[in-house]
């Protein structure tokens, strides 16, 4: 594949989209994009990897850790070039169009369209039954209305994305910390729950079986990368995208941590290590059955932001490759009306629809682990590369603790995608393998692009 010189940001990149997100929404778009079922569904499987309560906690604090050393980063990135499409910005500025394109193609196949499939099939098949009975049928009909239901929202207006995700934001995060605290005031604990099993002695499998547990940890983390893609349409993001990124992660470190807290002074290690609805057994054990429907009620609205987050952000990856004549040449279209990139946020909703309908896209998820974590150790190897070789781009904040922070989760990166390549090979191959898919489709594209893009 042919390298092509690196493009100019120029200020028309974005025309016709509205700067009309303010740092509360940036806030608000990152932690309803982080907290999903994640909180709900991890601890299991970290318990499960590690045993030790002190170590569970150890793994939720340094996963938490890394995810805000690679915002630090992120940080600096969106700062200095605060584009629609964001990692894919910092990919092509980097290391030219191929790589980013191919980051842009892995995100629409497989990473977000995915993401949005499996929300929408977890809100239909595993939480909304709470409420009410659905026919086979009906749960597929269920998902795609709260796929097309959130792809109207969007379609509509950035102005209204926004206030959807700010309102389901407050009620999630109101949902997690108050059904915390009520564990913590109401169920009957045990101290000893926070250091029995003790931690067993240092050993190749003690390690192998952390980092297992660490990279389940960084999956219930991930989401916070996204809030770059909407940096085309943020009021201030020399200012705001820094300070969402900061104020954002620290809040889902915050809650995470209260919320297993919460866990263990209700369960011991190996009883949450077997347990498939950690939430609703200490919310019955705190205030009884009505608690487990309670529970369902508050994942509801948290998959829900989260589906909507994507749907806010992913769009604009996709917007932004089409500008550079990379995609679809219509997903480029902002709307007259609305300022937004209306086909692109369609798109999205209609390659997810379809592969919610498949029923593909659990096992599509896992092949694109390996090549995601690929991805997100380039973007933060970006801060060291374009401080080289783009010295002209302005710099309004810099990253803590570099060069030590980026390095670190760089490593992280690296360990999680050689982990899933020794543990999951096949996985780990199909993922490159749907990543190369991506090559001719660039050589096709780039073959059409004007020579001025």
């Amino acid at each position: 594949m042919k390298e092509e010189p690196q493009s100019t940001v120029h200020p028309g990149r974005e025309a016709g989209l509205d700067r009309v997100l303010g740092l509360g929404s940036v806030i608000g778009i990152l932690i309803g994009s982080v907290i999903g079922s994640g909180i709900f569904i991890v601890p299991a499987t970290i318990a499960a990897a590690v045993e030790s309560p002190v170590l569970m906690l150890a793994v939720w604090v340094l996963g938490g850790v890394l995810s805000f050393f690679g915002a630090l980063a992120f940080s600096e990135l969106g700062a200095a070039l605060p584009r629609a499409g964001g990692m894919y910005v910092f990919l092509r500025e980097a290391y030219g169009r191929p790589v980013a394109f191919l980051f842009g193609w892995t995100l629409f196949l497989v990473i977000d369209s995915g993401a949005i499939a499996t929300l929408s099939m977890a809100f239909a098949s595993k939480y909304l039954p709470y409420f009410v009975t659905l026919t086979p049928v009906a749960t597929k009909i269920a998902a795609l209305v709260m796929i097309g239901a959130l792809v109207v929202a969007n379609y509509v207006g950035t102005r209204w994305g926004a206030f959807v995700q700010n309102t389901l934001t407050v009620v999630k995060f109101a949902g997690v910390v108050g059904v915390s605290l009520v564990v913590l005031a109401l169920a009957d604990g045990e101290v000893s729950h926070f250091v029995s099993p003790p931690v067993p002695p240092w050993s190749g499998g003690l390690v192998g079986a952390f980092g297992v547990a660490l990279v389940a940890a960084l999956w219930a983390y991930k989401g916070w990368e996204s809030v770059t893609f909407s940096a085309g349409e943020m009021k201030d993001p020399k200012r705001d995208l820094p300070i969402g990124l900061f104020a954002g992660t620290l809040v889902v470190i915050g809650v995470y941590a209260i919320a297993n807290v919460a866990y263990l002074w209700v369960f011991p290690a190996r009883e949450i290590a077997a347990s498939t609805r950690i939430a609703a057994d200490a919310m019955q054990a705190a205030v009884g059955a009505a608690g487990a429907s309670l529970v369902a009620g508050i994942i509801l609205f948290s998959i829900v932001g989260a589906g909507n987050a994507i749907i806010l952000t992913a769009p604009r990856v996709f917007f932004a490759m089409a500008r550079d004549g990379l995609f679809l040449k219509s997903l480029a279209r902002v709307h007259t009306r609305y300022h937004t990139p209306h086909v692109s946020i369609v798109a999205t909703g209609v390659w997810a629809s379809v592969l919610a309908l498949s029923g593909t896209f659990e096992q599509l998820a896992t092949y694109v682990v390996f090549g995601q974590w690929l991805f997100f150790g380039l973007t933060v190897a970006a801060v060291f590369v374009l401080r080289h070789t783009r010295r002209d781009l302005p710099r309004p904040y810099r990253t803590w603790g570099y060069p030590v922070t980026p390095a670190l989760f760089i490593l992280a990166s690296a360990f999680i995608a050689v982990n899933t390549l020794v543990t999951q090979p096949m996985n780990a191959l199909a993922g490159l393998g749907i990543i190369a898919i991506g090559i001719p489709a660039y050589l096709i594209w780039s073959r059409n692009r004007p020579v001025d893009q």
